[in-house]
C-alpha cells in the first residue's frame, strides 16, 4: 500500500507553481487604479482650451455718436430759423407800419437819431416829390446814392427819400406821384447791416458749434472705442490658454 503525500497530479488548481512559470518579482505591485509614475492627472493642462467668457459690451456706445450728429442737424435748423427770423426782424424794423396814397398829407413822427426813409411802392415807372409842412424842427430830403429794394408778402418798397431833421417830433408830411393809382408810400427806417447782425451771428455761430461738437464727440468715441476693443482683444488672448499643470509631462 502506497501513501501519497501533496495533491495529486491530476488537480492543477492545487499544483504548486514549478520550475518554469513565471512569478511575479518580489517587491513589485501592479496599481490597476491610479496614476503612474510621470503621468499627469487630468484636468486642464498647458495646451487646454478653455472656455470663453462672454464677449463684454465696447463702450462708449455708437449712440453718442448719432445723437451728437442729432444736435448737430439741429443746430444747422435753429441756425438758418434764427438768420431768417433775424431779417424778418430786421424788416419789420425798417419798413413802413403805414401807406398812405399821392396826394394825402400825413403826420409822422421824426429822430434824428432813427435815419428815417420815404419808401415807395409801385406797380411802374413813375415820377414823385415830397415835402414837409410844419414841424417842431428843419427838416431835409436827400436822394439815396444807391437803389434799395425790399420785398416782404408780395410788395416791393423801394427806397426813394432820405430824411433828415434836427429835432424830434411829429411832422406833416405830403407826398405827390404821377401814377397816384398805383403808388403808395409810408415812412420806416434806412436797411444797414447793424440790424443783420443778429441773424449773420446765428447762421454761422450756432451750427458751427454744433458740427465742431459732432466732431469732437465722434473722434473721442472712435478713439475710445478702439481702444477698449484693443484691451478686449488682448485680454481674450491671455485667457485662450488655461495654466499649465502640475507636472511637466
Amino acid at each position: 500500500m502506497s501513501h501519497d503525500f501533496g495533491p495529486s497530479s491530476g488537480d492543477a488548481s492545487t499544483r504548486a507553481p514549478g520550475y518554469g512559470v513565471s512569478q511575479q518579482p518580489y517587491g513589485q505591485q501592479q496599481y490597476q487604479n491610479g496614476p503612474s509614475y510621470g503621468y499627469a492627472p487630468p484636468g486642464p493642462g498647458y495646451g487646454t482650451p478653455q472656455g470663453s467668457s462672454p464677449r463684454a459690451k465696447i463702450k462708449p456706445s455708437i449712440g453718442w455718436i448719432v445723437g451728437v450728429w442729432l444736435v448737430a442737424v439741429l443746430s444747422v435748423i435753429v441756425g438758418i430759423g434764427g438768420f431768417v427770423g433775424g431779417v424778418f426782424g430786421a424788416l419789420g424794423d425798417v419798413l413802413p407800419a403805414t401807406s398812405f396814397g399821392s396826394g394825402k398829407t400825413v403826420t409822422v413822427k421824426l429822430d434824428p437819431a432813427a435815419g428815417s426813409v420815404i419808401y415807395v411802392s409801385t406797380t411802374g415807372p413813375t415820377d414823385f416829390e415830397c415835402a414837409f409842412q410844419g414841424g417842431p424842427g428843419t427838416a431835409t430830403l436827400t436822394r439815396p446814392q444807391g437803389q434799395q429794394t425790399v420785398t416782404v408778402n408780395g410788395v416791393s418798397w423801394e427806397m426813394g427819400l432820405l430824411v433828415g431833421v434836427d429835432k424830434a417830433g411829429d411832422y406833416r408830411l405830403t407826398c405827390t406821384a404821377d401814377e397816384a393809382a398805383g403808388t403808395e408810400f409810408g415812412v420806416g427806417k434806412e436797411l444797414s447791416t447793424d440790424s443783420l447782425v443778429g441773424g449773420v451771428i446765428a447762421l454761422f455761430a450756432v451750427p458751427s458749434g454744433g458740427l465742431l461738437l459732432a466732431v469732437i464727440v465722434t473722434i473721442v468715441v472712435l478713439v475710445r472705442r478702439s481702444g477698449a476693443r484693443r484691451r478686449q482683444a488682448e485680454a481674450a488672448s491671455a485667457g485662450q490658454w488655461g495654466p499649465q499643470g502640475p507636472y511637466g509631462g
